[in-house]
């Protein structure tokens, strides 16, 4: 259907459209043709700020009149479409007389740049001819206004620009008429006073070009209270003077050119970079120009940035200040080099006639017309640094500030300046300058939170200030309760054209077809952050051509690499490719989804399963797609710090495996992990994968492997100090495995139920267990190693030290022939604190420094810092107070890393007695004070009967200086 809104409301078809409130909607509805509205959009321009609370209902009746009227005229009943922000016409079923508008000005525009201008004149005039008056006349809702008041606007800009051309072409005595009626029309339109002043001049009326200055002086005094601008005046000065009339209308070169767009008044932070920049440019040498690259990605600012920085800088440079959009990223294509050194000579003042009609002529003009001069010049959103590189000046005395999403890596001598996003504060300072900083100071904790959800974008801060401005009623929580939905956000970031969403499609789109597909499938990434193993295993691809692909995405700034080979999305460009992973086909993210949990249990099961003696066998259960070796680190104790990065990936994976039913995956990988995490001390990691992963397991009817993942788990809580959790799960699993008759399965769980016992007080139970265990392990070499290391801490923690002495003796024997390096560290351990607690502190010390050796080597936190307190205890034995001091604060600022646990409970204490030995009467209280405090959270008896003493003595001693 062809429509008509460049004048009154026109509908072929024979169609008429009289409801007030449905012209609104269809006016609406095509001033953005080809994009859907807001609901929120379109109630805003029927009922303005107050709508009925039917206002949605309502609405979708003018909807459903307006597809009824265009199904009778035989266009169907879907040319007006639903879409989850609102309604829009169905892509290809609509024209309008605007659209046509465009493309002819764009086609005037691009033959302007050329240097052809009676082709352009042509085009001027055939898209002036569409008008047949001011846009929807007759419409009078507000939302329709406004969008037809800015297609006014661009009709007279565009009618400005044809009398440029036509004046360029000389035909200046023709123009002076329609000169006259558009300034009747629009009288404080100084470039229009210009151009008719310009047209006089060329045929002798110079008189009368004085009087329409002096009519423009009195106009813009009367109505606005100011001086003509800069241009203006010196078109005055220059017609006093006696200047020749040719000059005057077409030869502006003894005029400074001004092009710069206007610096937004609200500009926002950037105050660090902005200095960095403006010294580099004072320190630079004055024999060259200063080249400034500015990039980032969209809707990061560097327009804005590059605007403000020329404007704040164009007194240093008086004779040009130029811009040029180089469209690198637009829905038109990059401008040429050839074309952009037509329009920067224009902008200089040479004539078209002057402009050389091949590439090195007109190179050489523009080297030529920039020597000697002071200029600044914004080359914005460039494409390549061979778009750019031509454009450079080569003299001194310029400054030219290029903006990008690229990092053009071609620009020899050039200093990049990467522009993140902002910070929190200037994220909110903005927010608060566009939507009013008493209602963001009234909210502060709600604009804090909306500014996180815009990922402290510029552009998105900007479209979310501007929602709040013009809904003088919503609060900045109305605002929040609509960014909260993840899949919501990139809808709500939109303000008539300019859309988050929008600037992201115009860098997707520069993108090769392979780094289009990469971007998608790594949003189906569970991790904050990956590497180029990972991004392989998501695309099936190989090493080197996932490595290839991420720097291109790094380049085009649609990827982050915060750290060497990690790479991270920013928030909203997640949700953004997310959003367009989600219509691909499910065979294409199942394919992806499951070479990626391949890939991460291969990972954690190739660096864990060498250092974990007890793994039991996947056999059933492990992924029946084939190993990749190439993405894969080597095994060994190096390994874990591999996983490291990884952690949070794989621990987030085993939630997406069960929450997308790969039930195996989410087994598979909570077992591979366990060890890692129990090893690391990451206790809530292990406690919620195997939590997730038993919900798994059941799924899959399994009792032997939820039973399995429950010891697992129970080693987490066991780590965490949860006691009753940690024995609730190893009951369930236990009658799982005598049901099964699995003698081995039966002996971990009465091991491990020993062990919790003893740290929960229950020393008969806890005996018993162990006991039983024994005839379980049968002639499991490691059977003989775990049981006299059971029975040994037992006998420590019930007092029993002689009985424990011999067994830890015994464990370090079996640990030196069958155990692995851990369990030999943890023997030596256990050993010299038992020796320490009897007062063999010689023999203790030599234990404990080497087990200190060789877990430092090892890299295992949770083992450092326990040996570091049984060594402090021995420290304090031999008498080296001031040194077992040190030691002890060294076990204690690791212990706190893995959270409230025993053991750090006696470091504690142990450390408050060190204290106290050296004299110092005043630090133990708060040390036993937070022993107590945490013993209690524990539900550890003898450790709040420890530090409670000691905290009545230090009071005591207080309260004896304190009597004299």
């Amino acid at each position: 259907m062809r429509f008509g809104i460049l004048g009154p409301l026109e509908v072929d078809g024979g169609v008429t459209v009289t409801a007030g409130r449905d012209r609104i909607v269809l006016g609406m509805l095509l001033l953005r043709a080809g994009r859907p509205v807001p609901v929120d959009d379109l109630v805003d321009a029927v009922w303005g700020d107050d709508p009925p609370a039917t206002s949605r209902a309502q609405l979708q009746t003018c909807v459903s009149r307006l597809r009824r009227l265009f199904a009778q005229a035989g266009a169907g009943n879907d040319v007006i479409v639903t879409d989850p922000v609102g309604y829009g016409f169905r892509p290809g079923t609509v024209e309008t007389d605007a659209q046509a508008f465009s493309r002819l000005v764009d086609a005037a525009r691009t033959e302007v740049a050329a240097g052809h201008l009676p082709a352009a004149g042509q085009h001027f005039r055939a898209a002036l001819a569409l008008w047949r008056g001011p846009a929807l006349g007759g419409i009078s809702g507000a939302g329709v206004r406004r969008a037809a008041v800015a297609l006014d606007e661009e009709r007279t800009v565009v009618t400005e620009e044809w009398v440029e051309v036509e004046l360029r072409l000389g035909r200046d005595g023709e123009l002076i008429g329609e000169l006259t009626d558009l300034i009747a029309r629009h009288p404080l339109r100084e470039r229009l006073r210009s151009q008719l002043m310009r047209a006089l001049c060329a045929v002798g009326r110079q008189a009368d070009a004085l009087a329409v200055y002096r009519d423009a002086r009195r106009a813009l005094a009367e109505e606005l209270g100011i001086e003509p601008g800069a241009e203006l005046r010196d078109l005055h000065r220059r017609i006093l003077a006696g200047e020749l009339p040719d000059q005057v209308a077409g030869n502006d070169e003894a005029t400074p050119a001004r092009c710069l767009p206007r610096d937004v008044p609200d500009f926002t932070g950037r105050a660090e970079l902005l200095h960095r920049v403006r010294h580099a440019i004072g320190t630079a040498d004055p024999a060259k120009p200063v080249v400034v690259l500015v990039e980032g990605m969209a809707g990061s600012g560097k327009t804005a940035l590059a605007v403000h920085l020329a404007t704040s800088l164009a007194d240093r440079y008086p004779d040009a200040h130029l811009f040029l959009d180089l469209h690198g990223h637009s829905e038109r294509s990059p401008v040429d080099p050839a074309a952009a050194l037509v329009t920067l000579l224009r902008q200089l003042g040479v004539g078209g006639e002057r402009i050389p009609a091949d590439f090195d002529g007109r190179l050489g003009r523009w080297r030529t017309e920039l020597a000697g001069r002071r200029a600044v010049i914004v080359l914005d959103n460039a494409a390549s640094a061979q778009q750019v590189g031509p454009l450079l000046p080569a003299g001194a005395g310029c400054l030219v500030l290029v903006t990008t999403r690229r990092r053009l890596v071609g620009l020899d001598g050039v200093q990049p300046y990467p522009l993140p996003v902002f910070d929190p504060d200037e994220a909110v300072e903005l927010l608060a300058r566009i939507a009013g900083p008493e209602r963001v100071r009234a909210e502060p904790a709600a604009a804090a939170e909306v500014v996180r959800r815009c990922g402290y974008l510029p552009l998105a801060i900007r479209l979310a200030g501007a929602r709040l401005a013009h809904r003088p009623r919503w609060t900045v929580t109305d605002l929040h309760d609509r960014l909260a939905d993840d899949g919501a956000v990139l809808t709500e970031l939109a303000a008539e054209e300019r859309t988050v969403a929008g600037a992201f499609t115009l860098s997707y789109a520069q993108l090769p077809a392979p780094a289009q597909r990469m971007l998608r499938l790594l949003a189906l990434h569970p991790g904050e952050s990956f590497d180029a193993a990972a991004a392989a295993a998501l695309t099936g691809g190989t090493l080197l051509a996932a490595r290839d692909l991420l720097d291109d995405l790094v380049d085009g700034h649609l990827l982050e690499e915060p750290a060497a080979g990690r790479f991270r999305f920013h928030d909203l460009m997640r949700q953004y490719a997310a959003n367009l992973v989600a219509s691909d086909p499910p065979q294409v993210r199942h394919t992806a989804t499951t070479g990626l949990l391949d890939h991460l249990f291969h990972l954690v099961a190739r660096v864990t399963r060498p250092m974990e003696p007890l793994t039991v066998p996947l056999t059933g259960h492990e992924p029946a797609n084939p190993l990749r070796p190439e993405l894969l680190p080597a095994g060994g104790d190096a390994g874990l710090d591999r996983l490291e990065p990884e952690r949070t990936t794989v621990v987030r994976a085993v939630g997406y495996a069960v929450a997308h039913q790969h039930d195996t995956y989410a087994c598979v990988l909570a077992r591979a992990l366990w060890f890692y995490l129990f090893l690391r001390g990451y206790h809530d990691d292990l406690i919620d994968t195997h939590q997730q992963a038993i919900v798994a397991a059941q799924r899959l009817d399994e009792p032997n492997l939820v039973a399995s993942l429950r010891v697992q788990a129970a080693s987490g809580y066991y780590g965490a100090g949860q006691w009753a959790a940690a024995k609730r799960e190893l009951e369930a699993a236990l009658p799982v495995h005598e049901a099964h008759g699995d003698p081995l399965g039966i002996a971990r769980v009465r091991t491990n139920l020993g062990g919790v016992l003893t740290h929960m007080g229950k020393f008969e139970d806890a005996e018993r267990h162990l006991r039983l265990a024994a005839m379980g392990w049968g002639s499991e070499k490691l059977s003989l190693l775990r049981l006299p290391q059971g029975l040994s801490d037992l006998y420590l923690q019930m007092g029993r030290l002689t009985e424990a002495l011999p067994l830890a003796r015994h464990s370090l024997f079996l640990a030196r022939v069958y155990g692995t390096d851990r369990n030999l560290t943890t023997a030596l351990c256990n050993t010299g604190h038992i020796r320490a607690r009897l007062g063999q502190h010689l023999p203790a010390y030599r234990l404990l420094s080497a087990a200190l050796r060789r877990v430092v080597a090892t890299a295992d936190r949770l083992t450092e810092g326990e040996v570091l307190h049984s060594l402090g205890l021995t420290l304090r034995g031999l008498r080296r107070d001031e040194e077992a001091v040190g030691v002890l604060h060294d076990a204690l600022r690791i212990l706190q890393e893995f959270g409230v646990t025993r053991v750090l409970v006696d470091c504690q204490i142990e450390l408050a007695r060190a204290v106290w030995d050296t004299g110092d009467r005043v630090s133990p209280l708060a040390l036993y004070e937070r022993a107590f405090a945490a013993a209690t959270t524990l539900a550890y008896p003898a450790g709040r009967t420890r530090a409670r003493e000691g905290m009545a003595a230090c009071r005591r001693d207080v309260a004896l200086v304190a009597g004299g």
